[in-house]
């Protein structure tokens, strides 16, 4: 005789389950006419459950769905309390008995949040949906318990999860034979940063130097690193390991996240978290692997990691899109998590722009470079994202207002970033006649910038067929830098128009000696330099002129390019980029960056075996090798959102702007 059953770890007193005896299942299963689940109230008098069960090594498990079968001699298993914020994985250390095996499940992999709390809609008629969880972001994670004896049979439900079966065969595994030596040791050493959690794969090292004394937070998996790893493994038919990264991620998203007695918005995703073997409470020579993560409280500057959450609803759509695996997406969990995620981009604040307001170093550039205020690299995948979740939300009664507000800020986004941000001879020119000090609704300079801000190595610089993106755009200043990341991701995700796209790739190929040289591609041109770069940075001694995020050479941005020329039918621009690359990467030991006007030099600080960058030169390798999986990774324009706009001023004495433009 079976019976189904689960077992909880430590949780926040106020957290209570709510069980229905007769009728209610329980993540999916019949609740057991059993006194264990009598006691089912979490209440401040029970923190934890005291059970005895030795576990077996989880290696071997495969996650089910949330069935368990258990022996009714046998008591559910539940660790105890800790200091750690942490998920419960397996046991290093295990113990075999005859026809019968324990093993704990991570959390992470299930559909906890199905269960564990209620998601609710409640639509105000001026704002998109409200989120609330019952019991609040602070309960810690659940664990599922499953014991099989004697049993040839799985138990399986409409929420089963597959996470990495070892027995999945890799599809389309590029042979030995088609890869260059280059290729295979990029290969090689791509599989070696490959961070193993429970015995299952969740990401890959920022970099796997053997030299390095003092890793810092190079030995953790960042969200932002981890993208061309993952769309390398998903372009090889490896989708296990960046499911299992979105699914473990997906559960740090609820943690409970304190910086000096302040607790930032529900939907924040950590920059990095890094796996931990710690003994095991209780349990001599016993250890468990816990998950420690990095919201910004611990990085250098304290830095809000931003972008993670955009990078990690863009790594969810090219995941269902390259694997056909929509099921993911379409999770209860998952739909939260996108919707949290949201909620902190669309909340209503001071801002009168529908580009986000951020503080310096909230992206890939994460040191102070005068990139505060509303930075290209944010503004692209914001849009992106923005895109990403309208695909991807379930459309029902409560996700309606999101996704209207989602679309609304997508019309203006758009219209602001091509009519602002955008630059060219003739908008030089017309800033440069620009009057100042305008008070009127019908003013030219907007913002009020002043003409002498245009530097003068821009006049000469900026060909007649090409243009880009402002770094940044606020009140009384507008950033003239060149930055790389922003302008190709506008491309991609159709946030330039396709004649700004062409003349971005315009100014990169007659640019060349400037953009790409002897390494591509500079992160942002020019350098700041003298008195500029001590106001500016503060005198960053690691950002000095021409190193690092100040006008240092990024391998890694090999793929987005790739991506872009793809995108606009210009592949021969990638592959000359791919071809200077190959020649020193391996040889230079595939750094972090390089310095240098030109990029001659291995950076002064760069880290070897860097993963993003070794995982950047695989993905272009793979893209060019197969253009046509390249399509389900950009987007193409979106004619209705021209059509749309949300500022009621279509008539009246006031014109609205995008009209009058046309």
């Amino acid at each position: 005789m079976t019976r189904s059953c689960i077992g909880i770890s430590s949780m926040k007193p106020c957290c209570t389950l709510l069980i229905n005896r007769r009728k209610s299942t329980i993540f999916g299963c019949p609740i057991p006419k059993s006194n264990l689940f009598n006691k089912y109230n979490l209440s401040k008098s029970q923190s934890k459950l005291n059970c005895l069960t030795k576990l077996n090594s989880c290696h071997s498990n495969k996650v089910i769905g949330f069935n368990s079968v258990i022996n009714l001699n046998r008591r559910v298993f539940c660790g105890s309390d800790s200091n750690w914020i942490r998920s419960r994985a397996c046991l290093s250390n295990w113990v075999k008995k005859k026809n019968r095996s324990v093993s704990v499940i991570a959390n992470v992999a299930s559909n906890i949040r199905n269960h564990s709390t209620s998601v609710e809609s409640h639509v105000n008629e001026n704002i998109f949906d409200k989120i609330y969880i019952q019991g609040g972001f602070n309960v810690k994670p659940l664990v599922i318990e499953k014991i099989e004896e004697g049993q040839k049979d799985e138990v399986r439900d409409t929420n089963k999860v597959e996470v990495n079966d070892d027995s999945n065969a890799k599809v389309d595994e590029l042979s030995d034979s088609k890869l260059s030596e280059v290729e295979k040791e990029a290969w090689e050493l791509l599989r070696n940063s490959i961070v193993n959690y429970c015995g299952k794969p969740v990401g890959t090292l920022a970099a796997t130097d053997p030299a390095d004394k003092q890793p810092l937070n190079y030995d953790q998996v960042f969200i932002r690193d981890f993208v061309p790893s993952a769309l390398a493994f998903l372009l090889n038919g490896e989708g296990d390991i960046v499911k299992n990264f979105l699914l473990h991620t997906l559960q740090l998203q609820s943690w409970e996240k304190t910086i000096d007695c302040y607790s930032p918005g529900q939907g924040l995703m950590p920059a990095s978290f890094k796996v931990k073997s710690v003994p095991f409470d209780g349990r001599v020579g016993e250890f468990e692997d816990v998950l420690d993560a990095d919201f910004g409280e611990s990085a250098i500057g304290r830095v809000a990691p931003v972008d993670s959450g955009l990078w990690w609803i863009i790594l969810l759509r090219a995941y269902g899109k390259v694997t056909g695996d929509y099921s993911l997406q379409e999770r209860v969990d998952v739909q939260t998590g996108i919707k949290l995620i949201l909620k902190l981009c669309l909340t209503d604040g001071f801002d009168m722009f529908p580009t986000l307001l951020v503080t310096d170093g909230s992206c890939m550039i994460d040191r102070r470079m005068g990139i505060h205020g509303h930075p290209l690299e944010i503004q692209a995948l914001f849009y992106s994202a923005l895109r990403c979740s309208r695909e991807m939300l379930t459309i029902n009664d409560p996700t309606k207002n999101l996704v209207v507000a989602i679309n609304n800020r997508l019309s203006a986004l758009s219209f602001h970033m091509r009519e602002y941000y955008w630059l060219d001879i003739n908008k030089i020119n017309e800033i440069y006649r620009y009057k100042t000090e305008e008070y009127s609704t019908e003013a030219t300079n907007k913002f009020n910038i002043y003409p002498d801000q245009i530097p003068g190595w821009l006049v000469d610089w900026l060909p007649e067929s090409g243009g880009y993106f402002a770094g940044n755009l606020q009140p009384g200043h507008m950033d003239f830098r060149f930055f790389t990341l922003g302008n190709l991701w506008a491309i991609v995700s159709s946030l330039s128009t396709s004649k700004q796209s062409e003349s971005i790739l315009n100014l990169i190929e007659e640019k060349w000696d400037d953009l790409v040289a002897e390494m591509p591609l500079k992160i942002c041109y020019p350098a700041l330099e003298h008195e500029e770069w001590r106001i500016i940075t503060g005198g960053d001694p690691k950002n000095t002129p021409w190193s690092y995020h100040n006008g240092g050479s990024w391998p890694t941005l090999l793929w987005q390019f790739t991506l872009a020329c793809i995108k606009m039918g210009r592949p021969e621009l990638a592959r000359k980029a791919v071809a200077l690359a190959e020649k020193r990467l391996s040889v230079d030991k595939w750094p972090e960056y390089y310095d240098t006007r030109h990029g001659r030099f291995v950076g002064k600080q760069a880290r070897l075996h860097q993963t993003w960058t070794i995982a950047g030169y695989l993905t272009s390798k793979l893209l060019l090798e197969n253009p046509e999986l390249a399509s389900v990774l950009f987007w193409n324009e979106d004619y209705q959102l021209l059509e749309n706009c949300v500022c009621g001023l279509k008539r009246g004495p006031k014109k609205c702007s995008r009209f009058a433009t046309r």
